[in-house]
């Protein structure tokens, strides 16, 4: 029969087990994991207030290490030195285009070659493509070509050191894959091999904007304006390079906006003793775009070089290393200049 009362309220009927010793109940899955909890020590708060165990010091002292890691350090003599050669560079190449004229253009296109032979070598010794006497060849062979394509012609034209420089691109390529052991890295260097080549084909677009009307008067306030962007920028750098883009990079935000300001108003300034059909506004839009595109080549190597670094890869050319960033400026400011004196000249 059944008892006549019924269970107390609240009581469980099973928690008396005739089974267990001295009636006590034996112990249920959540009060071991309790009991786990407790032995593994007393939690310790965070920083947001959430509760964190001893086992997760380690990570929060590996976070914490990493967070605190100091920005690489910017060294001043080697930015003013960047500085200097920039503003050598773009010196040589200003005036160097006032000595071209229609009868007489061979020496200008010596210096362009010159520096598009300096560019080839800075690059390929940084970047270290396959087959790397191969890619330095036939650069020299796209230079040459280039050069004779931008001076040769009656009309001065873009579109011929276009197809110039995508055979170049071919050529080295197919060089890199005659050997098994370049065959492996073709892909993952076909940008650095394309940049090479069009970097060297792009300096001659200076030999064809000389041979257009107001083009020698363009490459005056664009390669003015870009040189002396690089060099606000190196310098600035040197001073305070603050407030830091990247803490592996050793570049500041004010050097490169501060670079591409001055240079402009550097080529306002001169757009003003110019002649028609150059003005201070016109002036300014074109040397704005030579000078940013210049900075901006220029930030993008020293990136680029940082990358390297955290990879534990350390190029045995040490000065090409620091001239990459000024000749990868000029060289994408020269294209810059030739589009832009077609749209507004």
């Amino acid at each position: 029969m059944f008892p006549a009362n019924s269970p107390e309220p609240g009581r469980d009927p099973w928690a008396e087990d005739p089974s267990a010793p001295g009636g006590s109940a034996p112990r249920t899955g959540p009060a071991v994991e309790v009991d786990e909890r407790r032995s593994r020590g007393p939690r310790r708060l965070r920083r947001g207030g959430s509760a964190r165990r001893p086992d997760d010091e380690t990570d929060a002292d590996d976070e914490e290490e990493e967070e605190a890691e100091p920005p690489v350090e910017v060294r001043r003599q080697i930015s003013l030195a960047i500085g200097g050669f920039a503003a050598l560079l773009g010196l040589g190449l200003v005036v160097a285009a006032q000595t071209s004229s229609p009868g007489h253009r061979l020496p200008f296109t010596l210096v362009v070659l010159a520096v598009q032979v300096m560019f080839l070598l800075a690059w390929t010794m940084v970047t270290r493509p396959p087959a790397l006497a191969v890619v330095l060849g036939v650069g020299t062979v796209t230079a040459v070509a280039a050069d004779v394509v931008a001076v040769r012609p009656a009309e001065a034209r873009l579109v011929p050191l276009l197809y110039v420089a995508v055979g170049g691109v071919l050529a080295a390529v197919l060089g890199q894959l005659v050997r098994r052991v370049d065959r492996v890295r073709v892909t993952d260097s076909l940008r650095s091999t394309a940049t090479s080549v069009f970097g060297v084909v792009a300096f001659a677009t200076l030999i064809v904007l000389s041979r257009i009307p107001a083009g020698t008067q363009a490459i005056t306030v664009c390669l003015t304006a870009a040189g002396v962007a690089l060099v606000v920028a190196r310098v600035t750098d040197a001073l305070a390079a603050w407030p830091r883009l990247a803490p592996q990079v050793p570049r500041g935000a004010a050097g490169v906006v501060g670079g591409a300001m001055v240079g402009t108003l550097i080529s306002a300034l001169l757009g003003g003793y110019l002649v028609t059909p150059f003005t201070p506004t016109r002036a300014a839009i074109i040397g704005l775009a030579a000078a940013v595109v210049a900075v901006l080549a220029d930030l993008a190597v020293s990136y680029a070089e940082a990358g390297r670094l955290m990879a534990g890869e350390m190029p045995p050319a040490w000065a090409a290393r620091h001239v990459q960033g000024p000749l990868g400026g000029f060289a994408m400011a020269a294209p810059a200049a030739y589009l832009m004196c077609r749209l507004l000249l």
